[in-house]
């Protein structure tokens, strides 16, 4: 089990990144819509892992679990994608 230690640095990454969003959209001049879509979904995969290595514990379970819901997110992703094709 994780200390509180670990889990408060957690929390402080996961605000700053959430402050890096508002950052690359606030700042039109510097960053182009292109690039701060691509720094959000960086972004938002970084916040998913943390979330799901640290906060739902898979780090320390069994890798056929992590494998398991590696391809749970990878299904959902393909799903996403067949539903925005179908879509146009």
């Amino acid at each position: 089990m994780a200390e509180v230690r670990t889990y408060a640095l957690i929390y402080v990454v996961l605000m700053s990144l959430g402050t890096g969003k508002f950052v690359f959209f606030h700042f039109d001049e510097i960053f182009t819509y292109q690039v701060a879509i691509s720094a959000t979904i960086v972004l938002a995969v970084t916040k998913a892992l943390l979330i799901a290595g640290y906060f739902q514990h898979l780090r320390e379970e069994p890798r056929s679990i992590t494998y398991m819901m590696a391809t749970a997110v990878f299904m959902v992703f393909l799903l996403t994608i067949a539903a925005g094709y179908s879509i146009q």
